[in-house]
């Protein structure tokens, strides 16, 4: 008689908010809990987590669960994590605090690679070989899943798509605004909510408006609105034919914010086939892009995943 694996717990460590959620063998949430995050308190942070992941085996009676979590940045060879916009994780040993206190082991991931992991297991990739899961909020990152397992490399960086230059930059799109990681151009600064906001601003002079009222307003026919989505749309059918011509997935997912303009899934793969190789035969791009279907639930889904794809 075989028994089914015990729930394993996953934690989503975000700028704003931490939630944590407890997934049966099935995919099947049993527990779900969202708080604030601690702003700028690594010690804060870490007794954040360890109420969440504590409060949810009290709740339904479990005994020590596996734990999952995933951050922005990643973790050096040192184990000490990098590039996290949440810069007071910085530095820091992530995992092994976690895991002191805690009294367990715990694996940490990238955001966007719990993303990737979760949409590939379960999502809107589900069964694909090749899967590029793209985060368009906040910031820009990205998580490759191969064979359904996820792909790290030696420096932690696959997917890291967000840090290199926007391609097929025009001259007017030269230098590119600064990014916070010391480079210009960089397809974050273009591709994010902010860029998208800043971007527009520079057009029309309106700083007001977000990405998001950007999007509902060229919705409703504001043609100056309508303008700054189709160059964001030009820049990202370049940015993802770039990935294309790399890594040649089946399926690219999109989640974060942007994702929820639902003109992005129709509109892009038409304007990236001028950029996708194909020795000028205009061979069908067979690449899918498709949306989360987890929507906000994917991170912390795939971080529960961790321990279902040793």
């Amino acid at each position: 008689m075989t028994t089914s694996p015990p729930p394993t717990i996953g934690v989503d460590l975000g700028g704003t908010k931490i939630e944590a959620i407890v997934l049966d063998a099935d995919g099947h949430s049993r527990w779900r809990q969202r708080v604030p995050t601690p702003t700028g308190d690594y010690s804060a942070t870490l007794q954040t987590v360890a109420a969440l992941v504590q409060r949810a085996e009290a709740d339904l009676g479990l005994g020590t669960c596996s734990v999952g979590v995933g951050t922005p940045g990643t973790a050096t060879n040192a184990g000490l994590i990098k590039n996290a916009n949440s810069t007071c994780l910085n530095g820091q040993p992530l995992q092994r605090d976690l895991a002191t206190l805690l009294a367990r082991p715990v694996r940490i991931a990238n955001d966007a690679n719990c993303l990737a992991l979760s949409e590939a297991t379960d999502g809107s990739a589900a069964g694909a070989e090749v899967v590029f899961a793209v985060i368009l909020g906040t910031g820009v990152g990205a998580g490759v899943v191969v064979n359904g397992q996820l792909l790290s490399g030696p420096n932690g960086l696959a997917g890291e798509w967000g840090h290199n230059p926007l391609p097929w930059a025009t001259a007017g799109e030269l230098p590119g605004p600064a990014c916070f990681c010391g480079q210009c151009g960089c397809i974050e600064t273009w591709l994010s909510g902010p860029g998208l906001a800043r971007e527009h601003a520079t057009h029309t002079g309106d700083a007001s408006l977000t990405a998001q009222q950007i999007g509902m307003r060229a919705a409703q026919g504001d043609a100056a609105c309508e303008a700054s989505l189709q160059r964001f749309e030009t820049r990202l059918a370049r940015s993802l034919a770039h990935v294309i011509n790399l890594l040649d997935p089946h399926v690219i997912v999109l989640g974060g914010g942007l994702s929820g303009l639902d003109r992005l899934l129709v509109n892009v793969p038409p304007l990236w086939g001028d950029f996708v190789f194909s020795g000028g035969l205009k061979d069908p791009v067979r690449t899918a892009l498709k949306r989360s279907l987890h929507g906000d639930s994917s991170g912390v889904r795939g971080a529960a995943w961790l321990w279902r794809h040793a």
